[in-house]
């Protein structure tokens, strides 16, 4: 290691599976680097549904349990085998464990080198965008290539990653349907992009696309919502239709039989990002499309909310309530 990095750092974990309680903010040791490894200490850290998957138990991990999934901030350290990055470089990366002051991370992983002219509100751009951004690029692309003409159901609208696949489809030609629970939600959805508007707690979402798609159903469909939409997109989808299930805020998907998908041909996948950016060709392709999205104003990252790190319940509560728009970011203290 180089130069002086203090012993223990703050950080966010889980130590047990429950509610909000389980939350704890308290010292822990900043973990050792050695060959390969980069220490990064972070400026921002992106805050996702998918922590209240780990606390609430649905997804396991061993207790006590760092939580975070993006970062960015700067190298203050690094492994004797390192030649592709140097102490000061500013960088975004995707990793487990960045809810904390520091994070040890491999320098040939998922981590992406930003200018030196990169400020601090630029940094909270990354750390807010980078996991978002990849998953909607990755899955347009892959989960379902978006052709010109599509029309695609889009749930959780106005969410992060919502509100990056609206613009995403506008870019793309595709006529994008946004459900979203409030008037406001939507209002945001269509200046990101969405076409047609559909409110879940005032209209019937299945009766409204087919009004939309002249009975025939959507291409695809984009849920993160899991449980309580399942049935709703089995049903919107046209033949050959593509279920993209990413996610689950009301819950997991109950069992269902395979032959369900049959009567129309559905493709169903069940995508999560880093398939799409296991190797270094595909890190960089992504990362570079990103990139060149933001330098060019063509995507724009709508954050919410900052919240100190110490204050990560506050935003776990409210990104749980269903009330937040867009990406909430956490500050990590220096």
């Amino acid at each position: 290691m180089n130069g002086v990095i203090p012993k223990i750092q703050k950080v966010v974990v889980i130590d047990g599976v429950g509610g909000y309680d389980v939350i704890k903010y308290e010292d822990y040791p900043v973990p050792s680097i050695s060959g390969k490894d980069l220490l990064i200490k972070n400026k921002y850290t992106g805050v996702n549904y998918i922590e209240s998957y780990f606390r609430k138990g649905l997804y396991p991990c061993e207790k006590p349990y760092i939580l975070g999934r993006e970062a960015a901030g700067t190298i203050v350290a690094k492994g004797k085998d390192v030649t592709n990055f140097e102490i000061g470089d500013k960088v975004a990366y995707i990793s487990n464990s960045t809810f904390a002051q520091y994070t040890k991370f491999p320098s040939e992983g998922t981590v992406m080198k930003l200018s030196k002219e990169t400020n601090d509100e630029e940094l909270k751009l990354y750390a807010a965008g980078l996991l978002q951004a990849l998953t909607a690029l990755s899955f347009t692309n892959e989960a379902y290539h978006v052709r010109k003409g599509d029309y695609i159901l889009l749930f959780a609208a106005a969410g992060g990653v919502g509100l990056i696949l609206n613009q995403l489809l506008r870019m793309k030609g595709a006529h994008a349907i946004a459900v979203a629970s409030t008037d406001e939600k939507l209002e945001i959805a269509k200046e990101y992009g969405a076409e047609y508007l559909i409110n879940s707690s005032k209209e019937d979402i299945l009766k409204k696309v087919l009004e939309i798609t002249n009975g025939e159903g959507v291409d695809a469909s984009f849920d993160s919502v899991g449980k309580d939409t399942f049935e709703i997109t089995l049903a919107a989808l046209k033949r050959k239709g593509v279920f993209v299930s990413f996610g689950n805020a009301s819950g997991l998907i109950p069992p269902f039989s395979i032959n369900r998908l049959s009567p129309k041909n559905i493709t169903l996948v069940r995508p999560q990002l880093y398939g799409y950016i296991a190797d270094l060709k595909e890190w960089k392709s992504y990362t570079d499309e990103f990139v060149g999205l933001i330098n060019s104003k063509k995507l724009n990252i709508k954050i919410y909310k900052t919240y100190p790190l110490k204050d990560y319940k506050s935003a776990a509560v409210d990104i749980e309530s269903r009330k937040t728009i867009g990406k909430l970011v956490l500050e990590v203290p220096q």
